[in-house]
Protein backbone atom coordinates (compact mmCIF):
# COMPACT_ATOMS: atom_id res chain seq x y z
CA UNK A 1 0.00 0.00 0.00
CA UNK A 2 1.29 3.50 -0.49
CA UNK A 3 1.66 5.60 2.34
CA UNK A 4 3.50 8.79 3.72
CA UNK A 5 6.12 6.38 4.93
CA UNK A 6 6.65 4.42 2.38
CA UNK A 7 6.38 7.09 -0.68
CA UNK A 8 7.61 6.81 -3.93
CA UNK A 9 6.19 8.76 -7.18
CA UNK A 10 3.43 6.37 -8.30
CA UNK A 11 3.96 4.95 -12.09
CA UNK A 12 0.30 4.40 -12.39
CA UNK A 13 -1.30 6.32 -14.94
CA UNK A 14 -4.74 7.46 -15.57
CA UNK A 15 -6.92 7.99 -18.41
CA UNK A 16 -7.63 11.65 -19.00
CA UNK A 17 -11.44 10.42 -20.32
CA UNK A 18 -13.43 13.63 -21.60
CA UNK A 19 -16.62 13.06 -19.71
CA UNK A 20 -14.62 13.03 -16.20
CA UNK A 21 -11.37 13.88 -16.86
CA UNK A 22 -9.57 11.40 -15.06
CA UNK A 23 -11.48 11.87 -11.62
CA UNK A 24 -13.92 8.52 -11.57
CA UNK A 25 -10.42 6.49 -12.79
CA UNK A 26 -8.51 8.12 -9.94
CA UNK A 27 -11.37 7.18 -7.20
CA UNK A 28 -11.93 3.75 -8.23
CA UNK A 29 -7.98 3.45 -8.43
CA UNK A 30 -7.86 5.01 -4.62
CA UNK A 31 -11.09 3.21 -3.11
CA UNK A 32 -9.54 -0.30 -4.41
CA UNK A 33 -6.05 0.73 -3.12
CA UNK A 34 -7.14 2.41 0.30
CA UNK A 35 -10.51 0.06 0.92
CA UNK A 36 -12.92 2.36 3.70
CA UNK A 37 -10.04 3.83 5.36
CA UNK A 38 -9.94 6.90 2.86
CA UNK A 39 -11.69 9.71 3.95
CA UNK A 40 -12.93 13.12 1.38
CA UNK A 41 -12.38 15.85 3.45
CA UNK A 42 -14.80 18.32 1.42
CA UNK A 43 -16.33 21.91 2.49
CA UNK A 44 -19.57 21.58 0.04
CA UNK A 45 -18.62 24.15 -2.21
CA UNK A 46 -19.77 23.53 -5.63
CA UNK A 47 -16.64 21.62 -6.46
CA UNK A 48 -17.22 18.68 -3.58
CA UNK A 49 -20.83 18.78 -4.32
CA UNK A 50 -19.14 17.48 -8.12
CA UNK A 51 -16.94 15.30 -6.44
CA UNK A 52 -19.54 13.79 -3.92
CA UNK A 53 -21.51 13.18 -6.64
CA UNK A 54 -18.94 11.20 -8.69
CA UNK A 55 -17.39 9.42 -5.59
CA UNK A 56 -20.72 7.60 -5.01
CA UNK A 57 -20.58 6.05 -8.56
CA UNK A 58 -17.37 4.36 -6.90
CA UNK A 59 -18.41 3.78 -3.14
CA UNK A 60 -21.66 5.01 -2.56
CA UNK A 61 -20.87 4.58 1.61
CA UNK A 62 -18.04 6.60 1.49
CA UNK A 63 -17.15 8.57 4.68
CA UNK A 64 -16.88 12.36 4.01
CA UNK A 65 -15.25 14.79 6.97
CA UNK A 66 -16.54 18.05 7.30
CA UNK A 67 -14.67 20.38 9.06
CA UNK A 68 -16.94 22.29 11.19
CA UNK A 69 -16.08 25.66 12.72
CA UNK A 70 -18.79 26.58 14.37
CA UNK A 71 -18.84 30.00 12.40
CA UNK A 72 -20.09 28.25 8.98
CA UNK A 73 -23.03 30.17 7.00
CA UNK A 74 -25.88 28.52 7.61
CA UNK A 75 -26.57 28.02 3.77
CA UNK A 76 -23.87 25.81 4.34
CA UNK A 77 -25.13 23.75 6.98
CA UNK A 78 -28.66 23.82 4.76
CA UNK A 79 -26.58 21.98 2.00
CA UNK A 80 -24.72 19.86 3.91
CA UNK A 81 -28.72 18.42 5.20
CA UNK A 82 -29.42 18.35 1.32
CA UNK A 83 -26.53 16.23 0.54
CA UNK A 84 -27.71 13.65 3.78
CA UNK A 85 -30.92 13.89 2.01
CA UNK A 86 -29.83 12.55 -2.25
CA UNK A 87 -27.12 10.24 -0.45
CA UNK A 88 -28.45 8.49 2.06
CA UNK A 89 -25.46 5.74 2.07
CA UNK A 90 -22.54 7.97 3.06
CA UNK A 91 -21.32 8.76 6.17
CA UNK A 92 -20.80 12.98 7.01
CA UNK A 93 -18.66 13.19 10.23
CA UNK A 94 -18.94 17.02 11.35
CA UNK A 95 -15.55 17.13 12.83
CA UNK A 96 -15.39 19.71 15.25
CA UNK A 97 -12.71 21.50 17.02
CA UNK A 98 -11.47 21.17 20.57
CA UNK A 99 -12.83 24.41 21.65
CA UNK A 100 -15.65 25.97 20.87
CA UNK A 101 -16.13 29.80 19.73
CA UNK A 102 -16.38 31.04 23.42
CA UNK A 103 -13.69 28.83 24.90
CA UNK A 104 -11.41 30.06 22.47
CA UNK A 105 -11.97 33.30 23.11
CA UNK A 106 -11.55 33.47 26.58
CA UNK A 107 -8.15 31.40 25.74
CA UNK A 108 -6.95 33.67 22.81
CA UNK A 109 -9.20 36.92 22.87
CA UNK A 110 -12.14 37.75 21.19
CA UNK A 111 -12.36 37.63 16.95
CA UNK A 112 -9.19 35.43 16.67
CA UNK A 113 -9.87 35.38 13.05
CA UNK A 114 -9.62 39.21 13.14
CA UNK A 115 -5.99 39.58 14.55
CA UNK A 116 -4.35 36.39 14.12
CA UNK A 117 -6.50 34.58 11.06
CA UNK A 118 -3.80 31.79 10.51
CA UNK A 119 -3.89 31.02 14.34
CA UNK A 120 -8.11 31.00 13.97
CA UNK A 121 -7.49 28.52 11.23
CA UNK A 122 -5.11 25.99 12.93
CA UNK A 123 -7.06 25.76 15.68
CA UNK A 124 -10.69 24.90 14.17
CA UNK A 125 -9.55 23.78 10.69
CA UNK A 126 -5.93 22.16 10.46
CA UNK A 127 -5.80 20.93 14.13
CA UNK A 128 -8.72 18.78 13.54
CA UNK A 129 -8.36 17.40 10.03
CA UNK A 130 -5.04 16.34 11.34
CA UNK A 131 -6.58 14.14 14.13
CA UNK A 132 -9.01 12.54 11.63
CA UNK A 133 -6.03 11.81 9.16
CA UNK A 134 -4.30 10.13 11.67
CA UNK A 135 -6.57 7.35 11.83
CA UNK A 136 -5.65 6.67 7.86
CA UNK A 137 -3.45 6.55 5.29
CA UNK A 138 -5.01 8.68 2.56
CA UNK A 139 -7.30 11.31 2.35
CA UNK A 140 -9.40 12.95 -0.90
CA UNK A 141 -9.34 16.24 -1.93
CA UNK A 142 -11.21 18.75 -4.30
CA UNK A 143 -8.37 20.67 -5.59
CA UNK A 144 -8.42 22.14 -9.33
CA UNK A 145 -4.89 23.26 -10.82
CA UNK A 146 -7.22 26.21 -12.45
CA UNK A 147 -8.27 27.60 -8.86
CA UNK A 148 -4.64 29.44 -8.05
CA UNK A 149 -1.09 29.46 -8.70
CA UNK A 150 -0.26 27.61 -5.85
CA UNK A 151 -2.45 24.61 -6.67
CA UNK A 152 -1.57 24.59 -10.35
CA UNK A 153 1.19 21.80 -9.98
CA UNK A 154 -0.94 19.24 -7.52
CA UNK A 155 -1.18 16.08 -8.85
CA UNK A 156 -3.91 13.10 -9.04
CA UNK A 157 -1.88 11.44 -6.28
CA UNK A 158 0.18 13.80 -3.84
CA UNK A 159 2.53 13.09 -1.00
CA UNK A 160 0.93 15.14 1.53
CA UNK A 161 4.14 16.76 4.26
CA UNK A 162 1.85 18.66 6.22
CA UNK A 163 -0.73 15.82 7.22
CA UNK A 164 1.74 12.98 6.69
CA UNK A 165 -0.79 11.06 4.48
CA UNK A 166 -1.39 10.55 0.87
CA UNK A 167 -3.85 13.15 -1.07
CA UNK A 168 -5.94 12.56 -3.45
CA UNK A 169 -6.91 14.91 -6.15
CA UNK A 170 -9.71 13.35 -8.78
CA UNK A 171 -10.24 17.16 -10.40
CA UNK A 172 -6.90 18.45 -10.77
CA UNK A 173 -8.18 18.77 -14.97
CA UNK A 174 -11.86 19.68 -14.27
CA UNK A 175 -12.10 23.71 -14.85
CA UNK A 176 -14.44 25.55 -13.45
CA UNK A 177 -16.93 25.88 -16.69
CA UNK A 178 -17.28 21.97 -16.21
CA UNK A 179 -17.91 22.18 -12.70
CA UNK A 180 -20.79 24.15 -13.26
CA UNK A 181 -21.88 22.15 -16.20
CA UNK A 182 -21.53 18.99 -14.66
CA UNK A 183 -24.03 20.61 -12.09
CA UNK A 184 -26.70 21.59 -14.20
CA UNK A 185 -26.83 18.97 -15.92
CA UNK A 186 -26.96 16.78 -13.21
CA UNK A 187 -29.48 18.56 -11.63
CA UNK A 188 -27.46 18.87 -7.94
CA UNK A 189 -28.24 20.80 -5.33
CA UNK A 190 -25.65 23.51 -4.50
CA UNK A 191 -25.02 26.51 -2.45
CA UNK A 192 -26.90 28.85 -2.74
CA UNK A 193 -24.34 31.94 -2.10
CA UNK A 194 -22.70 30.93 -5.01
CA UNK A 195 -25.22 32.63 -6.85
CA UNK A 196 -24.71 36.04 -4.69
CA UNK A 197 -21.11 36.24 -6.28
CA UNK A 198 -19.23 33.68 -3.73
CA UNK A 199 -17.09 31.51 -5.95
CA UNK A 200 -15.30 30.11 -2.76
CA UNK A 201 -17.09 29.39 0.53
CA UNK A 202 -15.42 29.33 4.23
CA UNK A 203 -16.36 30.81 7.16
CA UNK A 204 -18.62 33.61 7.31
CA UNK A 205 -15.78 36.21 9.47
CA UNK A 206 -13.58 35.41 6.52
CA UNK A 207 -15.69 35.31 3.13
CA UNK A 208 -16.83 37.96 1.34
CA UNK A 209 -18.05 38.43 -2.15
CA UNK A 210 -15.15 37.65 -4.80
CA UNK A 211 -13.63 41.01 -5.11
CA UNK A 212 -11.64 40.19 -8.79
CA UNK A 213 -13.54 37.85 -11.34
CA UNK A 214 -10.51 36.24 -12.66
CA UNK A 215 -9.35 35.13 -8.98
CA UNK A 216 -12.09 32.74 -7.70
CA UNK A 217 -10.54 32.42 -4.08
CA UNK A 218 -10.50 36.97 -3.85
CA UNK A 219 -12.93 36.78 -1.22
CA UNK A 220 -11.02 35.00 0.96
CA UNK A 221 -9.26 35.98 4.08
CA UNK A 222 -10.15 40.58 2.16
CA UNK A 223 -7.34 42.42 3.43
CA UNK A 224 -5.38 40.00 5.46
CA UNK A 225 -2.41 38.80 3.05
CA UNK A 226 -3.66 35.13 3.20
CA UNK A 227 -5.39 33.31 0.61
CA UNK A 228 -5.45 29.69 1.96
CA UNK A 229 -6.58 27.99 5.44
CA UNK A 230 -3.36 25.63 5.30
CA UNK A 231 -5.05 22.88 4.66
CA UNK A 232 -3.50 23.03 0.92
Amino acid sequence: MLTYQTWKKPSVQFEIDPVYKGALNVLEWTYDHYGESVVYACSFGIEGIVLIDLLTKVQPKATIVFLDTAVHFKETYETIEKVKEKYPGITIHMKKPELTIQEQAETYGDKLWERNPNQCCQIRKLDPLKETLSKGNAWISGLRREQSPTRSQVEFINKDDKFQSVKICPLIHWTWKEIWRYVHKHNLSYNPLHDQGYPSIGCFHCTTKAIDINDLRSGRWKGKGKTECGLH
